[in-house]
């Protein structure tokens, strides 16, 4: 699929996919300022930890941001992989830690208006980035643009959680609903993360292994 891309749309690839990890660096960093700031004020485990997690996407785009400025993207492939994968394993250990923690003590977060706007920001915003990073990184070949796309869409998910557990919270006094949906998504963090490690372009893209499967009955 790569080999017909010609000089000039690599190019226009490799610029697409800078311009779409700056925005998603650039809003992670005011998510997890506001995040930190609204979940102290409440009181909230969720709320900081969804800031804290944003600084880990941050860490994903930095290395696909690295990766491409330099001269030959291609060949830092398998270590901004590996970099990664690092950062799901990290998502995975630290939203398991802090859903368990919040399901141990029962710690039951205040009401914050912030911190719900903020999420359903997020989950409207986030997806949006994560699929013109996957598209491009899908047509250029780079399993580490799609892979990044992944954590940005793990992100999403966990947006949600958060806003769910905090509407829950303040109308039906679920304190434990974004703790269970966070363990859920630490789940599929590990799975993405081996399948980052392994290095395959196609192994972490669902749409590849589709195609892949669709040239198979063609051929």
């Amino acid at each position: 699929m790569t080999a017909t891309l010609t000089l000039t749309r690599r190019e226009t690839l490799h610029r697409r996919i800078r311009l779409i990890v700056g925005i998603t660096i650039a809003y992670n960093l005011i998510e997890a300022v506001i995040a930190i700031a609204a979940g102290s004020v409440a009181s909230s485990a969720a709320l900081i930890g969804f800031g804290l997690d944003s600084t880990i996407e941050v860490l994903s785009a930095g290395v696909v941001a690295w990766q491409f400025t330099r001269r030959d993207p291609e060949r830092w492939e398998k270590p901004a992989l590996r970099v990664i994968a690092v950062a799901f394993f990290t998502l995975a250990a630290y939203v398991t830690a802090t859903s368990v923690a919040a399901l141990v003590t029962a710690e039951r977060p205040e009401h914050s208006t912030v911190g719900i706007v903020l999420t359903a920001v997020s989950v409207a915003v986030m997806p949006f980035l994560s699929f013109a990073e996957r598209r491009a990184g899908r047509e250029l070949g780079s399993a580490t643009a799609v892979a990044d796309s992944k954590q940005t869409l793990i992100c999403t998910y966990l947006s949600a959680a958060v806003l769910i557990g905090l509407v829950a919270n303040s109308l039906l006094g679920w304190w434990w609903a974004d703790a269970v949906a966070g363990l859920v998504i630490a789940a599929f963090a590990v799975r993405e993360g081996v399948e980052a490690w392994k290095g395959d372009a196609c192994a972490t893209s669902v749409g590849m292994l589709l195609e892949d499967e669709h040239d198979e009955h063609h051929h």
